[in-house]
């Protein structure tokens, strides 16, 4: 039997079904970054935490720097998969398995590196920010400082109108879709240049909540029918280069209850309100999108 907080995490998508992590593993994208990344930050002899383990395949490319490696994992099946995979790989032996709840989990020692990807597009359905932000605090309560170094160091998000295909075989169905990063959409016409909402400094406080008003000068005629929201994770930055490691999450295209026609040159207002780790559908239900009012020329007055 699940207890109330795994059947909570079973809905809200931090419970990920065994078969879907082949996916994650699949993604060259992502996992090329983050085993960039740690190996960047984690040096010999390091402590790391990582925070919802998965597979252990994070850990794995901490072990290969790091003297020690606690790996945090809810879902039971995961831990026992996690368990068997680092049996099998170089160095696992560093990593230590956790069946624990990461809102709750503290390291016995003071870590110098914590790892968390629990990171949906726009933050949404899991509980990175508020896992890190439950974290610092009960770190600094019983370690004091210095916090560790976070991965992701931080998030940046974006939002781009965009005018959507939603034609499959003749059957019209709006429906969230996601698309490859980098690569050119069919049925994706972007309307204006995508603009940042929200800077996620894991260093800082963060707040939990997203509200955003803004304007795009639009630069084609068209239906602006969606939103797609682009979400770039910092993996760590590299200060010596003057550079950083990132990964793009999926763009997540999100289509508006009233559309809007458009032509090029007009401006554009949009606005949307959402909770970090909410659900997608409680971000559109709040996304609106309207032309800016010009105001009415007066009358000339006549001496």
């Amino acid at each position: 039997m699940l207890n109330e907080r795994e059947i909570e995490s079973c809905y809200l998508g931090q419970f990920i079904p065994v078969h879907y992590h082949h996916n994650m593993l699949m993604d060259a994208n992502r996992m090329h970054n983050f085993k960039a990344a740690i190996d960047y930050a984690v040096k010999p002899g390091m402590k790391v935490l990582e925070l919802g383990g998965g597979t252990g395949v994070l850990s794995f490319f901490a072990a290969q720097k790091a003297s020690k490696v606690y790996c945090v994992e809810f879902n039971p099946d995961m831990v026992q998969e996690a368990r068997k995979f680092l049996a099998i790989n170089k160095n696992g032996e560093r990593v230590e398995v956790i069946h624990a709840d990461a809102f709750e989990y503290l390291p016995p020692e003071p870590v110098d590196v914590v790892i968390c990807e629990m990171i949906h597009v726009a933050m949404l359905r899991e509980k990175q920010v508020e896992v890190i932000e439950h974290f610092k605090q009960r770190y600094l309560e019983r370690f004091g400082g210095p916090l560790p170094v976070f991965m992701p160091e931080a998030v940046l998000m974006a939002v781009q109108p965009v005018q959507q295909e939603y034609d499959f075989d003749g059957f019209h169905a709006p429906i969230v879709q996601f698309q490859q990063p980098g690569q050119i959409q069919n049925g994706t016409s972007e309307l204006a240049q995508p603009q940042v909402y929200s800077l996620i400094d894991f260093t800082q406080p963060n707040e939990l909540l997203y509200r955003w008003e803004g304007q795009f000068v639009a630069e084609r005629d068209g239906e602006l029918n969606a939103l797609r929201f682009i979400t770039k994770n910092i993996l760590a930055v590299v200060a010596e280069r003057n550079s950083t490691i990132d990964w793009l999450n999926h763009y997540m295209t999100l289509p508006l209850a009233e559309p809007l026609k458009v032509r090029a040159g007009e401006t554009v207002e949009v606005s949307f309100a959402y909770r970090a780790g909410g659900q997608i559908q409680s971000l559109q239900a709040t996304m609106r999108a309207t032309l800016q009012r010009v105001a009415a020329a007066l009358p000339a007055f006549a001496a």
